[in-house]
C-alpha cells in the first residue's frame, strides 16, 4: 500500500477508534448517573438532624424544604448549618405553606411574591442560606406560580407524586411506583419535577420501592422521593410523616444498587 493511501488508512481507523471510545464514554457516563433523589419538608429540623448517623451510614445526601423560616431558632440555624456542612442541600417552601393558586389569583404575582416568596427568602438569607430550589407546598401551585419561582433564581421546582388517592373513602387509584414515569428524572434538564410522597399513609411497601430503585438503576434515571416528619411508631394526634425504619430500607437499597444520591439542585445541573 502506497504511503499516502496507508496514512489515509490510519487517519480513519483513528477516528473510528475515537468514535467508538467517545460512544463507550457516553454510554458508561449514562449508566453511573442512575441515583435517587430524596427531600424532606416543612420544619421538623431537630427530626431531620436526629437522622445524621443515618445519613453518614449510607452516605446519603438529601434536600430540607424549609418553610416558615421566620420562626427558625439560632438553633435551627446552627443545626441546618450542620447539615448543609455535611453536604445537604437546605432548599425553600414558602414562607407561611399557604395555597398558592389561591394567594396569585387575589394578588397577582406580585401580590404572589410579597407574601410568599420575598419575607421568607429574607429570613433564610439572615440566617446564611441562598435556596437554589423550591417545593410546592401541597404540590399547590400553576404556570403562573411558577413563572414567578423561575424569575426568582430558582432552578429547579418540585411537586407532589402520590401513589394512590382517595375520594369518600373509595379508592379511585393504586399505581405502583416503578409504574409512574414522572417521579423518575430522566436528566433532560426539567426545571419542574414530581417526587413520590413516602409517608405513612402511602401505604408503600419495601418491595414496591425495591423494584422502584431496580428501575432507576435500569434506566439509568433518578428516583425522586420525599417525606415530612421522621417517625418511630405509628402517627398519633395529627402526626404526618414516614417511618425511619422505611427510610432506612429505602438507603441500604439504594446504597446496594450503587445509585447516587443525588441533591434536587445536582438534578437540575446534570
Amino acid at each position: 500500500m502506497p504511503a499516502k493511501e496507508r496514512t489515509i488508512a490510519l487517519r480513519l481507523l483513528l477516528i473510528l477508534v475515537g468514535f467508538y471510545g467517545l460512544s463507550c464514554q457516553q454510554k458508561g457516563s449514562e449508566q453511573n448517573r442512575a441515583g435517587i433523589a430524596i427531600s424532606f419538608d416543612d420544619h421538623f429540623i431537630n427530626e431531620w438532624y436526629a437522622l445524621r448517623p443515618l445519613f453518614q451510614k449510607y452516605g446519603a445526601k438529601v434536600t430540607f424544604y424549609i418553610t416558615c423560616s421566620d420562626s427558625l431558632s439560632s438553633d435551627e440555624i446552627l443545626k441546618l448549618k450542620q447539615l448543609e456542612k455535611d453536604g445537604h442541600e437546605i432548599g425553600f417552601h414558602s414562607t407561611r405553606h399557604g395555597k398558592s393558586t389561591e394567594i396569585i389569583a387575589a394578588g397577582g404575582p406580585a401580590g404572589y411574591y410579597a407574601a410568599e416568596i420575598e419575607p421568607g427568602m429574607k429570613y433564610m438569607s439572615a440566617a446564611g442560606f441562598q435556596p437554589t430550589s423550591y417545593a410546592h407546598p401541597g404540590g399547590n401551585h400553576n404556570d403562573t406560580v411558577d413563572s414567578v419561582l423561575y424569575a426568582n433564581g430558582f432552578r429547579i421546582i418540585r411537586d407532589v407524586a402520590i401513589s394512590k388517592r382517595k375520594l369518600l373513602g373509595f379508592q379511585i387509584y393504586a399505581l405502583a411506583p416503578r409504574l409512574m414515569p414522572w417521579i423518575y428524572y430522566d436528566f433532560d434538564k426539567q426545571k419542574s419535577v414530581d417526587a413520590l410522597l413516602i409517608d405513612t399513609d402511602t401505604g408503600l411497601t419495601e418491595e414496591a420501592m425495591r423494584e422502584a430503585i431496580q428501575k432507576a438503576k435500569n434506566t439509568h434515571t433518578a428516583l425522586m422521593l420525599f417525606g415530612h416528619e421522621p417517625l418511630y411508631k405509628s402517627p398519633e394526634n395529627g402526626e404526618y410523616g414516614f417511618n425511619v425504619r422505611f427510610l432506612e430500607a429505602i438507603l441500604k437499597e439504594a446504597k446496594a444498587q450503587n445509585l447516587h444520591f443525588y441533591k434536587m439542585t445536582e438534578l437540575a445541573d446534570q
